[in-house]
């Protein structure tokens, strides 16, 4: 039996007798849009000839075309294999260790309470025996006796009371084990993750110690464009900060890693199209048409859990009955009469718009606000894409600064304020840097290529906020949060500070960095759609960032306004954000029926149109508006649009969209009009 026993125990060190677990550590991971290139390091030493080393502990998202070895010196790969683990590691588990620590630490403390007590019984015999052996030698005199006695009962008693004590504390001890042990076996029970683990066969002439670097890439992770956009007044630039939602649900922990965030794909199909000839011939006509692939601007993010937004026609007005679903599943629902629509999302990753005499077509889940324009020839679909706006009043522009007065960044030795207190002549401002103040600062203590923009505050705000200290003005710096590197067809942003990721799916925002714009800004409306008037600001010189189509929160004034959608794949020259609704500007749009004209010419319906707009800035101070309309224009030659009057607004044939753009003073209110006659066969229907 004890044989048995014996072979019992060493079978599994005969099966896994030959493996060598090695010990890494993931120390730098390189994020993509969808997964991630993971870089850990290890130590490990080769005898002569063969050795195997097994890395453990790893992610079961592993693609393991994608594993690669570097350090190697005289030593060379015999194979690599990659298997999954599905045998209980809850033993190794950081939980397990954990508790298998507290258990061993209690049982040493019990240990040390036994051998006090041990001690203490120890004494206690002593004391006895000696006295009985006292009370054999002689008669002792009555005041020895007491004196004898009284030690004795004094000493004996303490004893006892020590042991009782340290008895309650071994029991309260033993209790605390008894209560982890439960929850051990707890852990135990449950089921086990598998785990990955990664073999290498090596091969070296000599012993040689290689300090190895394993990289693989992983599925289950990647990041996701997002914005805050600021601005606390038009006069400001806006400030554009751009985030990474990083999320990664791969298994294992990324703790305090470097963390670089690429714009590429590599689960992207990247093969070229191969285009043959095209041969035509009389026979049976496709019921098909053949359309190539779309540029995809957007990927799936995971972190959605409700996606809102409005479902419109090539015109911009609203589809209402339109049914929008998540592709592959049940889970859908349909416009209301203003187009809106609203769902939470609970799994699938596309959302599926369609509606009668429209081309249906799927959009990546990639953002909580997705509008849509269906297009009712069936061709590219076309996103709506309505974005916003922000950033925060000061004197400032990216890398310099008009108002200070800055010989050679970096080296200057003084950094005077126009306008600040100059009764000190020796007095500097007040350096913040990242959003912390810093005292004794110099010009050259920061390397001019790690500042991202400097900004100067002199108002009473900034003395409010930072006391008598920005009495001679506050010079802000940002530095920069990542170095960019530019491959052929990615971006690279290397971050700066290092991040602990954990593998819960949920997301950890990394700062990219933060731009101020030189922004125009101006009021918008188009009443034929949306009485609203809408504050927009317009920006170039995007392209340098390096933005990626992503979602942004907009603040205005030191208050939230809002989400919308960024969008800088596109072939203009400018962006405009929209910044939201202004109530204080009332703007109406009237058919005015006072218009007198036949309604019947002979064979033909004639129908004439009058509009006017009016617009009242209830502002005190002066805005600039584009106001947008628009003329039909007929697609079919026995429709006419003729007589057009267009007065004040510049008119767009080609579109047909009138454009004005006005100034109002505060308080003041303007009218506008326009109109056209369309003339059409009596007995059909248009729609105008």
């Amino acid at each position: 039996m004890k044989k048995a026993i014996f072979i019992f125990i060493l079978f599994p060190i005969l099966i896994y007798g030959n493996k060598t677990e090695t010990p890494s550590k993931i120390d730098k991971v390189i994020v993509y849009l969808n997964g991630a290139s993971i870089s850990r390091t290890a130590t490990c030493n080769l005898n002569s000839g063969v050795s195997e080393i097994t890395f453990t502990n790893l992610s079961t998202k592993i693609d393991e075309t994608s594993i690669q070895v570097s350090g190697l010196k005289s030593a060379s790969i015999l194979s690599i294999s990659y298997d999954i683990n599905y045998l209980d590691k809850t033993t190794a588990s950081p939980e397990s260790k954990k508790l298998l620590n507290a258990i061993e630490k209690l049982n040493l403390e019990v240990s040390l309470l036994k051998n006090t007590i041990l001690g203490l019984e120890e004494e206690e015999l002593v004391i006895t025996s000696n006295r009985a052996v006292n009370s054999r030698l002689k008669t002792l005199d009555l005041e020895k006796i007491k004196s004898i006695s009284t030690y004795y009962r004094k000493r004996i008693t303490e004893i006892k009371n020590e042991i009782y004590t340290t008895n309650l504390k071994v029991n309260a001890l033993a209790k605390k084990i008894k209560n982890i042990q439960q929850q051990l076996a707890e852990l135990n029970s449950t089921p086990s993750e598998p785990q990955g683990e990664i073999t290498i066969k090596f091969d070296s002439p000599i012993p040689v110690s290689l300090n190895l670097n394993l990289k693989y890439n992983v599925q289950n992770a990647g990041w996701i464009p997002n914005y805050n956009i600021k601005s606390k007044n038009i006069e400001d630039p806006l400030q554009l900060t751009y985030k990474a939602h990083v999320y990664q649900k791969t298994g294992v922990n990324w703790d305090n890693v470097a963390i670089s965030l690429s714009t590429g794909n590599p689960n992207r199909f990247v093969t070229k199209p191969e285009v043959n000839a095209h041969y035509l011939n009389f026979g049976r006509r496709k019921n098909y048409q053949a359309k190539s692939n779309i540029k995809q601007k957007y990927n799936y993010n995971p972190i959605v859990r409700k996606v809102t937004g409005i479902v419109t026609d090539e015109s911009g007005a609203p589809l209402p009955g339109c049914n929008v679903i998540v592709k592959g599943t049940s889970n859908g629902t349909v416009t209301d009469f203003d187009g809106f629509y609203a769902m939470d999302i609970t799994n699938g990753q596309e959302l599926e718009f369609s509606y009668i005499g429209f081309s249906s077509t799927s959009i990546p889940i990639y953002s909580s606000l997705i509008n849509i324009k269906l297009e009712e020839d069936g061709s590219q679909l076309e996103e709506v894409i309505v974005v916003g706006y922000g950033a925060q009043k000061r004197s400032a522009v990216t890398g310099a600064v008009t108002s200070v007065k800055n010989e050679r960044i970096g080296k200057s030795k003084n950094i005077r304020i126009r306008g600040a207190s100059n009764v000190v002549q020796e007095q500097k401002p007040l350096y913040v840097i990242d959003g912390i103040p810093v005292e004794d600062y110099e010009d050259g203590d920061l390397d001019p290529n790690e500042i991202q923009s400097i900004d100067v505050l002199k108002d009473e705000a900034s003395t409010a906020i930072y006391g008598s200290r920005g009495a001679n003005g506050i010079v802000i710096i940002t530095t920069k949060k990542s170095t960019v590197e530019e491959d052929i067809t990615t971006v690279k942003f290397n971050i700066k500070k290092t991040y602990s990721i954990v593998s819960d799916g949920d997301i950890t925002a990394i700062e990219i960095n933060t731009f101020n714009l030189n922004a125009s800004y101006e009021y918008f409306a188009a009443p034929i759609l949306d009485e609203n008037v809408f504050l927009t600001a317009t920006f170039k010189d995007w392209e340098k960032l390096n933005l990626l189509p992503g979602e942004a929160n907009i603040y205005f004034n030191g208050a939230y306004a809002g989400k919308t959608n960024l969008n800088p794949y596109t072939t203009k020259k400018e962006i405009t954000v929209s910044m939201g609704m202004d109530d204080a500007i009332e703007i109406t749009r009237s058919h005015n029926r006072n218009f007198k004209s036949k309604s019947f010419t002979g064979s033909s319906r004639v129908l004439d149109r009058t509009y006017d707009i009016e617009i009242k800035n209830n502002k005190t101070i002066p805005i600039n508006l584009k106001l947008v309309d628009r003329i039909p224009i007929s697609q079919n030659k026995e429709i006419k649009v003729d007589n057009i009057e267009t007065y004040n607004a510049t008119h767009d044939k080609k579109k047909g969209i009138l454009t004005w753009q006005l100034k109002l003073n505060g308080k003041e209110d303007k009218k506008e009009s326009f109109s056209y006659q369309v003339k059409y066969p009596r007995g059909k229907q248009i729609t105008l």
